[in-house]
């Protein structure tokens, strides 16, 4: 049987200086933009897809990040949909659902985990 950590691949994004406190930056993988964020309020960290599914635009890693009843979001800088950091759920009201990713800081470098 496997396990979920067994099942992803760690790549590294960053350095946890890279990434501004309570804020936001873009990691390429592939083809892929993951936005990574440090919501140092709450010393977490969370990673999601970078596109905004509202409107098909690449701006999630430069939208604010906030709580909303102790869930952790993101509001996209165009429109001010948000979504939940933790699930990916869409907290405007709408049926919007973005990818969310796994991330383990160690040693200094941030890492951001994808299937495969």
């Amino acid at each position: 049987m496997l396990t979920l950590e067994q099942t992803l691949t760690w790549f590294t994004a960053c350095r946890v200086e890279d990434v501004p406190e309570n804020g936001g930056v873009c990691v390429k993988y592939k083809d892929e933009q993951i936005a990574l964020f440090h919501f140092t309020r709450r010393n977490e960290w969370y990673a999601t897809q970078n596109l905004c599914p509202h409107r098909q635009q690449m701006a999630l890693s430069r939208g604010m990040i906030g709580s909303h009843n102790d869930e952790p979001k993101v509001a996209c800088p165009f429109h001010k949909k948000t979504f939940s950091l933790r699930s990916g759920a869409c907290l405007s009201g709408d049926e919007y659902v973005i990818k969310t990713y796994p991330v383990k800081v160690e040693d200094g470098l941030v890492y951001i985990g994808v299937e495969g």
